[in-house]
């Protein structure tokens, strides 16, 4: 197992992505990782190096330190002999200040302007929709969603209503098929209205039984045949219907957010 380590003076949220997508490419080994945001001091920096320097120790091997810290003086903390450093700022900011013949500004970014705090509640309020309009709860806001996620339980809807509404600001709620809804080949009443909101999400029947083994072990809900079942009749609803759907079973949770994005022509909200 190798050691990574997210360094950023900001969330660490960009970090974490750009450095997972790179260590996708190797599925043969095995990573355990760290994030530390906020890292904007020497104080902070040096803190971190040591937990570096101790994994270092530990494992034997140099840990991987991912960062994206713009100060000069704290990526010279980064620069050591024990660990492999990859500076996404020092291997692109180059190459840019070359190409447009400027350079780049030592500032952290920061919220501002009315535009930016505008853009910064939207996705709040997405946020908080997608929370308040979850699992069915209640139907009464959907006239306000960009999306309506169906599907039968386990299948993925909370998660990727969450994942719309942090990372493009959609207005996401979701709606699981109950045992009722799946007798029948007809929508239930409450999302009839809403129609060409929908997006229903599917999954393979061992996927779907592996996973709500894990939550309720030996249960009825669990049991592979309930799963066929359930699966069957969701996706035969939604095919007379005409409502568009994805099997989720071998896609990540970006994965499938990007296909909803594009298959219903939904655009970034901010």
């Amino acid at each position: 197992m190798r050691s990574v380590f997210f360094i950023s003076d900001q969330t660490g949220i960009t970090t974490e992505k750009l450095g997972n997508a790179l260590l996708a490419k190797f599925p043969e080994v095995e990573f355990r990782r760290e994030t530390f945001p906020f890292i904007d001091t020497p104080a902070k920096m040096s803190q971190v190096m040591l937990r570096v320097y101790n994994r270092y120790l530990q494992d034997g091997e140099k840990p991987i330190v991912v960062s994206s810290v713009l100060n000069a003086d704290l990526r010279k903390i980064i620069e050591v002999d024990y660990a492999h450093s990859l500076d996404f700022f020092q291997a692109f900011i180059p190459q840019l200040e070359e190409a447009l013949g400027v350079q780049a500004t030592q500032k952290i970014n920061k919220l501002h302007g009315i535009s930016d705090e505008e853009k910064y509640n939207h996705r709040i309020d997405a946020i908080h929709f997608s929370l308040e309009n979850d699992d069915g709860v209640s139907s009464k806001n959907y006239h306000e969603a960009d999306v309506i996620i169906v599907g039968v339980s386990r299948v993925g809807k909370t998660p990727t209503s969450i994942y719309l509404a942090v990372n493009y600001g959609i207005k996401a709620a979701n709606y699981p098929f109950a045992e009722l809804d799946l007798k029948t080949d007809h929508l239930p009443k409450s999302l009839v209205p809403f129609h060409q909101k929908l997006f229903g999400l599917s999954i393979e029947a061992d996927r779907l039984h592996q996973i709500r083994s894990h939550r309720l072990p030996n249960s009825k809900y669990a049991n592979i045949t309930t799963c066929m079942d359930e699966i069957n009749a969701a996706e035969r609803i939604m095919n007379t219907c005409g409502i568009p759907f994805l099997n989720t079973s071998h896609k990540s949770i970006e994965e499938i957010s990007v296909a909803i994005m594009q298959m219903v022509r939904l655009k970034r909200q901010y």
